[in-house]
This record gives C-alpha cells, structure tokens and sequence, in this order.
C-alpha cells in the first residue's frame, strides 16, 4: 500500500512547493517536479528517473500509474485533496504530481541520427511560454535538436514543462553560450540561419534548408547578439501589415516548417 499524507505541514509536501518556485532548491536537490499524466508518461518515455509519485485517488486510480511506471524503484505516495490542491499548478488537472531527477543539456551529448539535421537555436529566452511554444514547435517538426544559447531560465521550471505540455521530454536538448554553440556548429559543419531584421537579411524563400542547417530565433525586444549576426546568414519574413516582427514561437514555426517542406518535396 502507498504512503498517505494529509498534512500541509508534511516535510515532503513544503520541499515540493519549494521545488515549484525556486530553481536554486531544484539546482541542489537535482530534482524537478511536473504534474500530469501526459507529462508523466512523455517523461518516462524520455528516459527521465522518476523518484516519486504523489496521487489524489479521487482523481485518479493507483493502477493506472502503476502500470504506466518503469520497473525501478518509485515512491507512490496518496495524498488529501487539500494537499494536492495545495501542490496543484493548475485549475484543471489529473491527480498526479511528480518528482523526477534533472539532466544535465550538455552539447556533448548531442547525437545526430542523419546526415542532414534540422536544429533550432533561441538566444536567450526568457519567458517560459516562448519557450514552452518551441519546443512544441520542434516536436510538431520532429527536429534534431532544440539548442539555448545563454538562457536566462531554468529549464525545469514548472510553467516551460506546462507551456510545452511535456515536450520539453520530447527533443533532445542541449544548453551553451553562443560562443560555445557557434563553435559546435562549425565542428559538425552546420549551415546557420537567423532570423532577424536587418539590412543584410534576404527572403526566407530563397534559401536552401535541405542540407545540415540551424534556424536561430532571438527575442522579440532585443533580437539576436551581435556575436550571432556575425556569424550566421540572416533571413527575413516579409511583413504585410503594420507590425515589423512576430512572436518569436511563430517566427521559428515559419523557419523551421519552410525546411521541412523543402526536405518532404
């Protein structure tokens, strides 16, 4: 039988909600948290450890969580409807919240199974609904790897794993500094292609993606680092109407599916 826990006092529950807000508990601790069975499931099928499972049986049944865990050793904990409502990130939800180990986005762990791989890059993002959209965008287009340069936000933060709904298990991932990511673009001879307004950019249209090649978005109030700009060939979707940019997720989507289409012809 599962553990039972009705206390909001309970240490594990406080740690929990620690692990919620604060990226520093989960850079310490080696741990995130999600809450969902989808997600749950993508990240089992990513290969990521999960350690505990905290469930509200009335939203859910212990059976159908156990036969969704791997074999190894997971700590299945029942908990009050105060509890999880206490834990719960969202309104609508599935009863299940866990804890999974973290894993280490390094570019050395980076494998390509073509010869020809498709990678997007986004300097810098901030804001983890923009984040959460590229990934879903990279997994709706089956890239080969979705690359960060210099991020200013913990990867495991609750609302990417929400925004992304689970994707963030779905792509191969890898995080650098721009420095660090041109130099492995130049190693594995990668063509690269930035989006970004400026004098030199031409039309997205008239480029060739079907070979080895990197889409590289910017935000949408600074744009891409000058380290980048000189380096990559920048690109540009033409705008008809009033407004010069788009959301950095559409921008990528636009990139990133133009590629697909010239590789499906």
């Amino acid at each position: 039988m599962p553990k039972y826990i009705s206390s909001l006092q309970n240490p594990l529950v406080k740690n929990i909600l620690l692990l919620k807000d604060k990226s520093k508990t989960r850079r310490k601790q080696g741990v995130f948290v999600l809450e969902g069975l989808r997600e749950l499931s993508l990240a089992i099928k990513g290969d990521y450890q999960v350690v505990s499972v905290l469930f509200y049986a009335e939203l859910i049944q212990l059976q159908t969580i156990e036969n969704m865990l791997p074999s190894q050793k997971v700590d299945l904990i029942e908990v009050s409807k105060e509890v999880y409502q206490k834990m719960a990130f969202r309104g609508t939800t599935e009863g299940v919240i866990a804890v999974i180990k973290t894993r280490e986005f390094s570019l050395k762990n980076i494998h390509f199974k073509t010869k020809s791989p498709l990678i997007l890059i986004a300097e810098a993002p901030e804001k983890p609904g923009n984040i959460g959209a590229l990934l879903r965008t990279a997994d709706a287009a089956n890239v080969d790897a979705v690359i960060i340069a210099n991020p200013l936000t913990d990867m495991f933060n609750p609302n990417i794993i929400r925004s992304s709904v689970g994707c963030l298990f779905t792509n191969q991932i890898a995080i650098g500094s721009t420095s660090e990511i041109i130099q492995f673009l130049k190693e594995k001879h990668i063509n690269s292609y930035a989006a970004a307004l400026h004098k030199d950019s031409i039309n997205y249209l008239t480029e060739d993606y079907t070979k080895p090649t990197a889409v590289i978005v910017g935000t949408e109030s600074t744009g891409l680092s000058d380290e980048w700009l000189n380096f990559t060939k920048k690109v540009i979707i033409p705008m008809e109407g009033e407004i010069d940019s788009l959301n950095v997720s559409v921008a990528a989507s636009i990139l990133i599916f133009e590629a697909k289409r010239q590789r499906n012809r």
